[in-house]
């Protein structure tokens, strides 16, 4: 018997096409699977079909840069053997299972809601009785941060178990937002209606999301993009890593009270983003990705303007960032600071830099690549230590391997495609998935269409998603003052979580 179907990135099949198992062989097959770490999950959902519920499981085979998909069909109100049991890398995908459509799981070590979002199955599901973990003992006390921060921050709820200034333990509950991500895109029929909510998944990764989507909806209508269209998506997702690393490199200078690298990197931040909006009129790269068109071809003129961009930020990097490392001061709140272990980052399935933090390759521009990145033979930037340090020099080191990328890419600018062919509509009953490496890490755009073409489910994992509990296992045993920097270092979203 046939437990899956193996695809590419960016590709579209039959619904058909996935092979349909018994629950406990989809279970099992999908678990064993994980007993490699070059396989991990990047996507696993469920959506009604027929009174029952269809689940999808998506396992990435990194080392064949293969996605085996299965699925398997259940009653909403069964209670299951859980994945969790066998990995801990699909709580997040099973507890927003039971969250939407009440399944059950009788073995599932953390079954707590996701979000709060308008259509629950349990109504009675409510932030104010949320279960959070508690130790009892008169010698530990509680503190709640959040979900109201200071400053533009979106809402998030922090509570930690303290021992004096020792965290024993922290738990993050987002959610706030209830936005409806995802059932926006089946109830907007427009194509820019749906390339606008793309953009708006997450503010500070526009890029990402948009080109999830926009090469997802080409495959889905039998569109190849040619060189003009990947160019600018590949320039614009390098930008986006650019300009994003930079901020947070200042953000992290702010956390530790380094004000001068706070100032220099804010600084060298700002033209990064200016540069798009020379380019398509807005700073954040809305408006510049589209599917099966480019509004904004890329010229001669703007390759020159970014070749000087990167003249005049490049040695004030360098020499902000050699002043920086070799700072005591510096070194000794970065250092051994918010250590996440090989182990723990491969049980919870982190993606990006979270990942490469831990020595573990997971990149999908070298395992999965897309757009123009099979030319440029990405080399993800590897570490091993899984602290704060180890995440900012990640930062950095892909800063200047985005510039080189960059440079080597404006060596050739394409010509703009005048005579590009117009989209058809999507192929009726299919799936088809995308993936994209955000400058957080993996992102997974899914699609599936009924019979007449129309979206029937869309699904968005955004990288936050496998990565906040990263974030809660990396400030244990620290003291609570080093949570900012803990914090600030993985930089995650909480709106790509709260769709």
């Amino acid at each position: 018997m046939t437990k899956y179907i193996s695809i590419k990135n960016n590709q579209t099949i039959p619904l058909q096409d996935i092979p349909v198992l018994k629950y406990e062989d989809f279970l099992e097959h999908n678990t064993s699977l994980l007993k490699e770490e070059h396989n991990h999950c990047m996507s696993y959902f469920g959506f009604p079909q027929g009174g029952k519920l269809k689940l999808i499981c998506c396992m990435a085979n990194d080392k064949e840069h293969t996605i085996n998909i299965s699925s398997s069909v259940i009653n909403a109100d069964s209670t299951l053997p859980s994945f969790t049991q066998h990995h801990l890398s699909f709580h997040i995908f099973e507890r927003e299972i039971h969250e939407n459509y009440g399944v059950k799981y009788s073995d599932h070590q953390w079954l707590k809601p996701v979000r709060f979002s308008f259509n629950r199955a349990d109504k009675n599901s409510q932030i104010k009785n949320y279960p959070f973990y508690q130790i009892e003992s008169e010698e530990l006390h509680e503190v709640g941060v959040g979900p109201i921060h200071a400053g533009v921050i979106e809402p998030g709820h922090f509570r930690f178990i303290c021992n004096g200034e020792q965290i024993l333990h922290l738990e993050i509950q987002l959610g706030f937002q209830h936005r409806g991500i995802e059932k926006l895109f089946l109830e907007k029929k427009k194509l820019l209606q749906r390339t606008t909510l793309a953009e708006n998944i997450a503010g500070d990764t526009v890029a990402g999301h948009t080109t999830a989507f926009v090469n997802l909806w080409e495959n889905l209508c039998g569109f190849k993009a040619d060189d003009d269209l990947q160019f600018s998506r590949t320039l614009a997702l390098e930008l986006e890593r650019i300009a994003i690393h930079t901020g947070d490199l200042s953000a992290i200078c702010t956390d530790i009270a380094y004000q001068l690298g706070s100032s220099v990197f804010g600084r060298l931040r700002t033209p990064v983003i200016n540069y798009f909006q020379v380019w398509c009129g807005n700073r954040l790269a809305k408006g510049l990705i589209r599917a099966g068109k480019n509004n904004f071809p890329f010229t001669k003129e703007l390759g020159e303007q970014l070749i000087h961009l990167f003249n005049e930020y490049e040695p004030d990097f360098k020499e902000m960032y050699d002043e920086f490392k070799t700072l005591p001061s510096v070194l000794a709140r970065l250092e051994k600071t918010g250590v996440v272990t090989r182990e723990q980052a491969s049980s919870i399935g982190t993606v990006g830099m979270s990942a490469k933090m831990s020595g573990i390759v997971r990149d999908i521009r070298t395992t999965h690549p897309h757009d123009l990145y099979s030319q440029l033979h990405h080399e993800p930037i590897i570490k091993n230590h899984s602290d704060v340090y180890s995440r900012t020099q990640i930062r950095k080191k892909e800063i200047l391997q985005s510039i080189d990328y960059l440079k080597t890419l404006l060596k050739n600018i394409p010509n703009e495609n005048k005579n590009r062919q117009e989209l058809k509509s999507p192929s009726p009953n299919s799936f088809a998935v995308s993936l994209t490496e955000g400058w957080r890490g993996e992102i997974c755009h899914c699609a599936i269409t009924d019979e007449k073409g129309e979206l029937l489910h869309y699904k968005v994992k955004d990288p936050s998603m496998h990565n906040w509990l990263a974030v809660a296992l990396a400030v244990r045993n620290n003291e609570i003052s080093d949570f900012p920097i803990c914090n600030k270092s993985f930089d995650l979203s909480y709106c790509g979580h709260d769709l």
